[in-house]
């Protein structure tokens, strides 16, 4: 439960936006993730706000393949 809670404080961000997203796809996600998708998840939430808006909301193609699985996820969040 603990890496939940962290998760869920990460997911606090500068943009309203962001955090609304990201709280919605923990709470609908998070028990169906596994270790993978955890730190997948995790790289997602280094990326800067603004870059992760722009990946989240199509304005901005995700290079790294591997990211795009949990990637659409957030989109349907």
């Amino acid at each position: 439960m603990k890496q939940q809670e962290r998760l869920r404080w990460r997911c606090r961000r500068g943009l309203l936006e962001l955090d609304i997203i990201l709280q919605r796809f923990l709470d609908k996600y998070y028990a169906q993730l596994d270790e993978t998708q955890l730190k997948t998840f995790e790289t997602l939430l280094s990326l800067p706000d603004n870059e992760l808006w722009d990946i989240i909301s199509s304005k901005k193609e995700i290079e790294s393949e591997h990211l795009k699985p949990l990637l659409k996820l957030l989109q349907q969040s």
